[in-house]
């Protein structure tokens, strides 16, 4: 492996025909700009290359080739051209990034340097705006970060730093940090677009805005509004709402004060793994839609559908809409400053955010021909009928072809009510270079506040459905051969099958964060350091039926106020709001980096790394044995988990190519026990791989490359031994990316190409998801100098990508689930500039 290692970083470092992707210059303010004039080196020659300015995790920003370590950055407008998309979709064209989409806007999965796609979101990277974390945790289940960002105008680039100084310069982000950057008003001006799905159904506006109030003072506002039914079909109205992001800014020599503000409310379907035909074999799968059901295309919600019957927090009945789908409401507002104070550089970073929403989604739990279903649910010569819908009340026909495929399935319905998500966040810190004889020393100090608020409540339903495209998805009810009702207008019970998932979360963290750095630089080499020491307090309270201890969960409830109990009635799930569960633990741990860089030669520098780092464990440890029920105290070994990264590598900017490579070896732990016992996760895993990126410009023509080469193991299973040695589910052997991209001025194409090879389904290393590739892409044309007008696509060739297989091998009868790419999406954007 490591000779494997050595020869793809020896032939990149010549393959300049060939060029691996492309780290663009991510745009700085003018405010931070000063900020690296201390980090340049001691001789430079005539005409050195273009400095590119990056900060992301750094004590200060300074040019790439004097950094030791692993970055990428995508400006603003670069991402606006491929259309409006989601954020998830930008960040799969990013080198070194895993990211498995088709969820929707938010919730989707992320990692880097084979680090396990843990239980959705992102564990050990820290997603930020503007440099504070938009969440403590990334991976909070059902409301991951990325709920509460979006992509559009406001956005003037994402910087993303893998490994590295991440773990010493932001919290709970051993693997990296991507890092959403605002606009401030510096271009006066502003913009104005329409945009209308010309295959699909959205109507969106974006606007923004910058200009002068003074010499010394800018404003900038800007956001969107969409409309629709969104990328897939479903029969009602999916997506609506928007954000306005707003910020004033006062420089003064030396420095900058700024204040912001966002207001988000938006609302977006959400989509989870659906019928698809699993055939051949494990080695070699053939994945097909089913007749009348699209798996890019189509989704089980639909108008016919819910609304989501259930008990509520209070344990009375309630009906929600189950359109909710991710409803994410944010408002934040936020303070940044920058000034001298003698020699020291002073930089004071703040932000409150009131964070909520609900979120809904269905998820899948078994599947079968329409008679095999209902027997399964009503015993031996059992029936079924719609229950919703234009067919409601008649019955389907035994051995019926039902929609083309004569499907049935149990669904469960998920509505998670985001009482609370509130945070608080600070950064305080403060720079000087220290002039020394022998070379410039930098040295760094900083203090992090932060809390973060997890209110929360989990509600269950569960029903029944058909497999029917197009948005027309129907509940269905099951009787037995004596015509005795299972089920309740197509409900099989008012929670899950069990009492398991209700739950109410009432937690608060409180994290205190001192670090610092030192770097020595003189010459030609770069010397440095950072260590940062996290403490953190988590007190609250947790109320759910799955505590353990015997605590019942489930009751009848007459929902329909008919006298009598039907049985989808006696499987009502309910809290047992008497008896809380306390948590009150406090944890502490330290992570350190050190790195050293050589700038060979004005146009390239080679850097080595050792970082370790951890990730305080949230409520994935939640409702299991870990927390003691008595105390609510954690074991010191299950309150955070450790990633260690080793990496090196080389950076070449010379005449419009650009190369860099990195080599990694990484270690991490994950204790992930969401599930309960059964499903639990305790293990050590070790990957190690390659990332290539590079950019090639000529002319009017520019290329940007990328891949990533990744061999992960499970080195240890705590729990299962049977599964040590194999390979993490969801990691595939290669990433490849590419973006070429031609601009004549008046006239502009582009395409993002993004490629993954095959991997597991699941840790078990039976059933292999086959790779595949998708294609977006844009033409640019300005009929006029104020106007311009694009199309573009997304997974232009309708590609059918599978990012997740519930089975873990090929089911017998041929039926499973899979989540997959949204199919083919085509826009049309006009803009007026001004």
């Amino acid at each position: 492996m490591k000779l494997k290692i050595t020869l793809l970083l020896f032939a990149a470092s010549g393959a300049l025909a060939a060029p691996a992707m492309a780290e663009d210059e991510a745009r700085r303010d003018s405010d931070s700009a000063a900020d690296t004039a201390d980090t340049q080196p001691a001789t430079v020659a005539a005409k050195p290359p273009a400095a590119e300015i990056f900060s992301t995790g750094m004590a200060k920003g300074r040019d790439r080739l004097d950094s030791a370590t692993s970055t990428s950055a995508l400006k603003g407008d670069d991402i606006q051209r491929f259309g409006p998309r989601p954020l998830g979709e930008v960040l799969r064209t990013m080198a070194g990034l895993r990211v498995a989409t088709g969820i929707g806007e938010g919730n989707n999965n992320y990692t880097v340097r084979g680090l396990p796609l843990a239980a959705g979101g992102s564990k050990y990277m820290q997603f930020q705006e503007d440099g504070l974390p938009v969440l403590e945790f990334g991976d909070l289940f059902n409301v991951a970060t990325d709920v509460y960002l979006r992509n559009d105008f406001t956005v003037s680039a994402i910087e993303t730093i893998r490994g590295g100084s991440a773990s010493t310069f932001a919290s709970n982000s051993p693997g990296g940090i991507v890092n959403i950057i605002s606009r401030t008003g510096e271009q006066e001006g502003g913009r104005a677009q329409v945009s209308s799905g010309l295959d699909f159904d959205e109507k969106r506006i974006d606007f923004d805005y910058g200009a002068k109030l003074g010499e010394n003072t800018r404003i900038y506002v800007g956001g969107f509004y969409r409309h629709g039914e969104g990328p897939r079909d479903i029969g009602f109205t999916g997506v609506r709402g928007g954000q306005i992001k707003a910020n004033i800014t006062r420089t003064f020599d030396g420095g900058f004060v700024r204040a912001y503000v966002k207001l988000l409310d938006d609302r977006s379907p959400t989509f989870a793994p659906y019928f698809v035909n699993i055939t051949g074999t494990n080695e070699d799968p053939q994945f097909r839609n089913f007749a009348g059901f699209d798996l890019r295309t189509d989704s089980t919600l639909s108008p016919f559908l819910g609304p989501v019957i259930t008990l509520d927090r209070n344990n009375q009945p309630v009906a929600l809409p189950i359109s909710t789908g991710q409803s994410a409401k944010s408002r934040s507002i936020g303070f940044e400053a920058q000034f001298e104070l003698g020699d020291w550089t002073i930089t004071e970073k703040m932000r409150y955010a009131v964070n909520g929403g609900d979120f809904s989604r269905m998820f899948p739990s078994r599947a079968n021909t329409v008679s095999g279903f209902a027997a399964s649910q009503g015993g031996v010569g059992a029936t079924a009928a719609y229950a919703s819908g234009p067919l409601s009340g008649q019955v389907i026909a035994p051995g019926s072809l039902i929609n083309g495929n004569g499907l049935a399935s149990l669904y469960f319905v998920s509505f998670v009510q985001a009482k609370s998500l509130d945070n608080f966040t600070n950064d305080l810190r403060a720079s000087r270079v220290w002039d020394l004889s022998s070379g410039k020393l930098t040295t760094t100090a900083g203090l992090y506040l932060a809390t973060q608020e997890l209110d929360t409540t989990w509600l269950h339903t569960a029903m029944n459905v058909d497999a029917a495209g197009g948005g027309q998805t129907a509940q269905v009810d099951i009787r037995s051969a004596a015509g005795q009702p299972q089920t309740l207008n197509g409900y099989f019970a008012f929670g899950r099958e069990s009492s398991l998932f209700r739950r109410i979360f009432d937690v608060d963290y409180r994290v205190l964060a001192p670090y610092g750095s030192v770097n020595f630089h003189v010459g030609k080499l770069a010397i440095g350091g950072s260590l940062r020491y996290d403490s953190g307090r988590v007190r609250g309270q947790l109320f759910g039926a799955d505590l353990g201890g015997g605590r019942p969960g489930l009751t009848s409830f007459d929902f329909n106020r008919d006298g009598a109990i039907n049985p989808a009635e006696a499987r009502t799930a309910f809290l047992p709001l008497d008896r809380p569960a306390p948590v009150n633990y406090d944890y502490g741990y330290l992570s350190y980096s050190g790195g050293v860089n050589y700038r060979v030669a004005e146009a390239f520098s080679v850097f080595a790394r050792y970082s370790k780092g951890a990730r305080a464990n949230a409520d994935k440890i939640l409702f299991t044995p870990v927390v003691d029920p008595l105390t609510g105290g954690v074991a010191n070994g299950d309150r955070e988990d450790a990633v260690t990264q080793i990496e090196g590598g080389f950076k070449l900017r010379k005449g419009g190519i650009t190369v860099n490579g990195t080599a990694f070896h990484v270690e991490a732990e994950d204790k992930n026990v969401l599930n309960g016992a059964a499903n639990a996760t305790n293990r050590v895993y070790k990957a190690e791989g390659v990332e290539l990126e590079g950019n090639f410009t000529r002319g009017v023509f520019n290329l940007m490359l990328a891949a990533t080469y990744t061999q992960a193991k499970i080195t240890e299973d705590r729990l299962n031994a049977a599964l040590t040695g194999k390979e993490p589910r969801h990691q595939p052997d290669w990433v490849f990316v590419a973006v070429p991209q031609v601009d004549f001025g008046k006239v502009a194409a582009g395409a993002n190409i993004v490629t993954i090879t095959g991997s597991y389904a699941q840790d078990s290393n039976l059933l292999r998801m086959p790779g595949f590739t998708t294609v977006g892409a844009y033409v640019e044309v300005q009929p006029a100098e104020n106007l311009q007008l694009t199309l573009s696509a997304q997974n232009l060739f309708n590609t059918l990508g599978i990012f997740e297989v519930n089975q873990a091998s090929v089911p017998a009868n041929g039926i499973g689930f899979a989540r997959a790419a949204n199919g083919r999406t085509v826009q049309a954007s006009l803009r007026l500039a001004f």
